[in-house]
């Protein structure tokens, strides 16, 4: 059987336009002599809808957009992702379905198994699980459909829940044909290949040839990257679709012959997930343009240039912002970078700014030693002044923060922490060197006096990160540790790591929740980011 994969890049939300995108990549399909067409899990609605499941017309308009959709099929079916109501009177209000569309009609609908309830997920605050996969007959073959963690069983892979059932097990046993997942799987860095993993596991199981479709596109903080596969009896991968791209092909279970490996390296994952997410946060959101300041340091040169690459150089705005402690070099950095990068700039200095802020707070001050509140005077006053020219012209103003400053609260509340969308929020500052040193293989974008200096605030002069910070090395591996694998101090301490600064940083991160619960959303490429999948309350006091 030929199977079209339809890799779409849906909006949540927009049913509407959702389904004029189905409809054509059905009929593109059906015309590349497609005998079958699958789509993404959830593809009327995009993924997550979240409450959007609770407003009174949402399920109802996604069930009609379904039918419309239904009469546009001929002979040759569709596999549609939506949400479908529960008519029973016990469990959750809705289902995660899939529904067999064919001659005009749905002939009949499918659910979702396996409800993931773990990091960005919470599936089972809104859907009813189906008891077991089902099987449905068709042109003489079985074919078993699954919907995304319907396959995440296996036993060599971590999820964060574990399951009563297996539907890939339950399929193993009933001598099917073909095995159809639809899915909507988030993308972080590594998962790729997890997925693969999980795509060679369930046809080996089964026996027969898989075929996997996962959407593509942002959606909020979730960066979904396609890499729909398709594989054969023996787990051989026979076609990978694009990485962050859309893409509609027709595969043939017939194939045996192996494709070859096209994966990225990781920097050009992480570069290609950031420009998706960020393009897809600002259009979705009904942005053209993106606003920035420019420090002349490493993170906002990074952003810039993620920046440019999502939106297009004429629609990037970087605004250098110096106070009376910046360095002449940042200035230049900040000013070569605009150039180097092609994009509008602007020098706004903040001394007079600063200097009426601490007039206007000088009678409560009196007296009072200056400390870090001077120093985040300055940082306040670049918030203002970006947010102002972020809603004069109505761009998208973009924070520039990275995940080690984010997680040890190495940033200004109301300050540089202002803006609409934190795009490297996720990106470890080890990593954002490594992406600026990715970016610059060809030629010089990013400065390389940016790369190449001291990390600096420069809120006071002479000031250097590792005044208040271990050396980046260091404390991002410590905070991965603690962060994303969940590590007690003395289990790092035992791994390694200097006692006083492993209970320093945890302390830092502990104190500054509040911080991360007012920042902008960010862009998630982790598998653990500061977002919806991180649930720390602020006000605790659990020694970690």
């Amino acid at each position: 059987m030929k199977i079209g994969l339809a890799q779409i890049n849906t909006t949540v939300g927009d049913i509407v336009s959702n389904r004029h995108k189905i409809i054509v990549a059905y009929r593109k399909l059906c015309e590349s002599g497609a005998e079958l067409v699958l789509f993404p899990e959830l593809v009327i609605t995009g993924y997550p809808p979240r409450d959007l499941l609770f407003k009174s017309r949402f399920v109802p308009d996604n069930v009609a957009s379904l039918h419309k959709i239904a009469a546009e099929t001929s002979d040759i079916p569709a596999l549609i992702g939506y949400v479908a109501p529960n008519m029973g009177m016990k469990g959750r209000p809705f289902y995660n379905a899939a529904a067999w569309c064919e001659g005009g009609k749905v002939k009949l609908s499918v659910n979702k198994c396996l409800l993931p309830t773990y990091d960005v997920f919470d599936e089972d605050r809104y859907f009813e699980s189906s008891n077991m996969p089902q099987i449905i007959n068709y042109k003489g073959l079985k074919l078993g459909i699954t919907i995304c963690e319907d396959i995440w069983t296996s036993c060599n892979i971590h999820t964060g829940k574990r399951y009563n059932q297996d539907p890939v097990e339950h399929l193993a046993g009933k001598n099917i044909d073909i095995l159809l997942n639809l899915s909507s799987s988030p993308w972080h860095n590594g998962k790729s290949y997890v997925r693969e993993k999980l795509v060679k596991a369930a046809a080996k199981r089964c026996g027969c040839p898989v075929f996997y479709c996962n959407a593509i596109g942002g959606n909020d903080e979730l960066i979904f990257d396609g890499n729909s596969l398709a594989a054969t009896p023996d787990g051989k991968i026979i076609s990978r679709l694009e990485s962050f791209k859309e893409e509609l092909r027709v595969i043939s279970s017939e194939i045996e012959t192996e494709a070859a490996s096209s994966y990225q390296n990781e920097m050009e994952s992480i570069h290609d997930a950031l420009t998706l997410g960020l393009r897809d946060y600002a259009h979705k959101s009904g942005f053209k343009k993106a606003v920035l300041g420019l420090s002349g340091g490493i993170d906002s040169a990074v952003t810039a240039a993620i920046a440019v690459d999502a939106l297009g150089s004429e629609n990037v705005i970087g605004i250098s912002l110096p106070s009376s402690i910046s360095s002449q070099h940042s200035k230049d950095d900040a000013a070569r970078l605009a150039k180097q990068l092609d994009i509008t700039y602007q020098q706004l200095p903040i001394v007079e700014l600063v200097k009426a802020s601490e007039k206007a707070l000088k009678p409560i001050f009196e007296g009072a030693k200056r400390d870090i509140t001077e120093e985040n005077i300055q940082a306040r006053s670049r918030g203002v002044l970006l947010m102002a020219i972020s809603n004069k012209f109505g761009s998208l103003l973009l924070t520039t923060g990275n995940k080690s400053e984010l997680a040890v609260g190495y940033c200004t509340l109301y300050g540089d922490m202002a803006g609409g969308l934190a795009v490297i929020s996720d990106l470890p500052k080890v990593k954002v060197y490594a992406l600026a040193r990715w970016m610059n293989r060809e030629k010089e974008l990013i400065p390389w006096s940016s790369i190449e200096k001291a990390p600096s605030a420069e809120l006071r002069p002479d000031q250097k990160d590792e005044d208040s910070l271990p050396p980046y090395e260091i404390l991002d591996q410590i905070l991965e540790l603690y962060v994303e694998e969940g590590k007690s101090s003395d289990q790092i301490i035992t791994s390694g790591f200097n006692e006083s600064i492993v209970k320093d940083v945890i302390r830092k991160v502990d104190l500054n929740e509040y911080k991360r619960k007012q920042s902008a959303p960010g862009l998630k490429i982790t598998p653990l980011a500061f977002g919806v999948g991180r649930r720390i309350p602020i006000v605790q006091r659990f020694i970690s």
